[in-house]
């Protein structure tokens, strides 16, 4: 495997994504995750450990899709354990990830939901 520039923050495993996908490196973009991580994909579905979630990335970007930088939100840090996300410019509403800081200090998810849309909670109502 390729020596890659890891994420020396939660923030730069969109970027890396962005990059690595852009490049259709299916092998770089699953180097972004623990071995054990889950991603919410395809749509209504789940993909589990590294393995699988490099070979479900050779099937997406074999069809050459084109990935935008999108803004981070705020992130969301308590130790070792980061909550990312970003407002989808294409319209798939918002996504969000969990990373964990690896023993060297880098970043990797452990949890994606690249995709979903807000939901609108209803107001409290008044106790009587």
């Amino acid at each position: 495997m390729p020596d890659r520039q890891k994420a020396a923050t939660p923030e730069d495993l969109t970027r890396l994504f962005v990059e690595r996908s852009n490049a259709k490196d299916a092998d770089g973009v699953a180097s972004l995750y623990e071995e054990d991580a889950v991603i919410a994909y395809p749509p209504g579905g789940m993909t589990a450990g590294r393995d699988a979630i490099r070979q479900l990335w050779s099937q997406v970007l074999a069809s050459a899709p084109r990935f935008e930088p999108e803004e981070p939100l705020p992130t969301l840090l308590l130790g070792d354990i980061a909550l990312t996300a970003t407002i989808a410019k294409d319209g798939a509403g918002a996504r969000a990830q969990v990373a964990r800081r690896q023993a060297d200090g880098s970043w990797l998810r452990v949890l994606d939901r690249p995709e979903f849309l807000p939901v609108e909670i209803p107001a409290a109502r008044p106790s009587t």
